[in-house]
């Protein structure tokens, strides 16, 4: 299978970070084998499936570094009760009552309705972080399928949890070990996991142990939350006398294959630690902002050397407006308009997310290279003013919102073609979706 994009406007991003006009890229099965001038490809390649893009702008699928498919039937849920006035109430009365009202139809619909809206905002590659108390063994295959019938690229993990006994801990981790021996033993290029936890602030000594036993030989990371709200840290101290990333720490819970999300209250040695242990961070200030918990010193963190990637903590799939509030909401808390500048905010959201990818998949992504996954979205922009790959990221920042993504392509397969899905339907997955939320909110009420 081939196929030959041509006509498009193509900023490669990645080391070579250059821009194409009238450019194509060639990919051969899910990777991209060529890149170049339109005429140069269709001479050589002529016979491949072609898609003409008619001068849209092309770039390399976008990446999402934490997200939450499970929060799904969330959206437009009342909240039992008075509305929750810290982040430890928002666990409580929200997400802690969510995760315990879904079964395993509710956890596949969950991951397909996040799945459709990746696919029509150009996201191509994500890293999910599950939860579903009551359907626990297998909920992870259950996600894993559904990735796979979307046609994109998930690594997953379940959130292992003392909150809801020892039972459920243990189960939790289980599901994790037995995902990740599974990966392993496929080695499917859409599929990875990680082994999840919850936060410091659910997860006791024993069971923190335990998860560090479980994940011995099986190669890989941890994906947990950190010192999210200042209550994490308030209980970590209380209860055992160390700041989050230290405890974590003593238990082997960080290092280069782990993910650290949010980080907000974090001191400067645990910083250090970070910086040491060569940890991933995941910033989601959309989230941030939402919950009320402050902004983690995203500038500070970056300039340690600190691999800071953007994710949305189950906000919607257009990585753009996580890159837009990113942008906005540190020039805002600092006062200070030369704080997060566009092009970090683009290199957190396309170079430290598809360096966080490596950790779990064997080509690379975010980049349009010969050798990368062919991951490609093709936006409806033509811009007002001249455009290069230095003033990319304000194009995007000031000119892009998600009625401009018309085509999204993940390793060489056409999963939406002028704005129309062509593997999912869209209209039957939420059509269903909505019979089973009524159902999914009779639980939670």
């Amino acid at each position: 299978m081939s196929l030959l994009v041509t006509n498009g406007q193509v900023f490669t991003l990645g080391a070579a970070n250059e821009v194409i006009p009238d450019g194509a890229v060639y990919i051969e099965g899910d990777t991209i084998a060529e890149v170049g001038k339109t005429a140069d490809l269709i001479a050589k390649h002529g016979a491949a499936e072609r898609l003409d893009v008619g001068g849209k702008l092309v770039l390399p699928g976008m990446l999402c570094g934490h997200t939450h498919f499970y929060g799904a039937f969330a959206r437009g849920m009342a909240i039992p009760g008075t509305p929750a006035v810290n982040f430890v109430e928002i666990l409580e009365k929200l997400w802690w009552s969510l995760d315990l009202a879904l079964y395993d139809e509710d956890v596949r619909y969950s991951a397909l309705i996040f799945l459709v809206d990746a696919i029509k905002h150009g996201c191509t590659t994500m890293i999910d972080h599950h939860a579903s108390p009551n359907a626990i063994d297998g909920s992870l295959d259950i996600i894993g399928e559904a990735v796979k019938e979307a046609g994109l690229r998930a690594s997953l993990c379940y959130e292992v949890t003392d909150r809801n006994g020892m039972d459920g801990a243990a189960a939790g981790i289980q599901e994790n070990a037995r995902w990740l021996k599974k990966c392993r033993e496929a080695r499917d290029p859409q599929l990875a996991g990680s082994f999840g936890l919850h936060a410091a602030l659910t997860l006791s000594d024993e069971t923190l142990e335990n998860s560090a036993t479980a994940a011995q030989g099986l190669n890989t990371g941890f994906h947990i939350h950190v010192a999210e709200d200042a209550a994490d840290q308030t209980e970590s101290v209380r209860k055992y006398n160390l700041r989050v990333v230290e405890r974590l720490q003593k238990f082997g819970i960080l290092g280069p294959k782990s993910i650290a999300v949010h980080c907000v209250h974090l001191d400067e040695f645990e910083k250090d630690i970070l910086r040491e242990t060569g940890t991933h961070v995941t910033h989601q200030p959309r989230s941030n902002m939402n919950n009320a918990v402050g902004l983690p010193d995203v500038t500070g963190m970056l300039a340690r050397g600190i691999p800071v990637a953007l994710g949305n903590d189950g906000f919607s799939m257009f990585m753009v407006d996580e890159m837009k509030a990113c942008y906005l909401a540190h020039k805002h808390n600092t006062r200070d308009p030369r704080t997060m500048p566009g092009d970090v905010v683009l290199d957190m959201a396309y170079k430290n997310n598809a360096n966080l990818a490596q950790v779990f998949f064997p080509k690379p992504v975010g980049e349009i290279t010969p050798g990368a996954f062919g991951d490609l979205v093709v936006w409806d922009y033509y811009p007002p003013t001249p455009m290069s790959p230095g003033n990319l990221p304000w194009h995007i920042l000031f000119g892009v919102d998600a009625a401009v993504v018309t085509h999204t392509i993940a390793s060489g397969k056409v999963l939406m073609k002028d704005r129309q899905l062509t593997f999912l339907d869209e209209a039957a997955i939420m059509a269903r979706a909505r019979e089973l939320a009524v159902e999914v909110w009779k639980r939670v009420s």
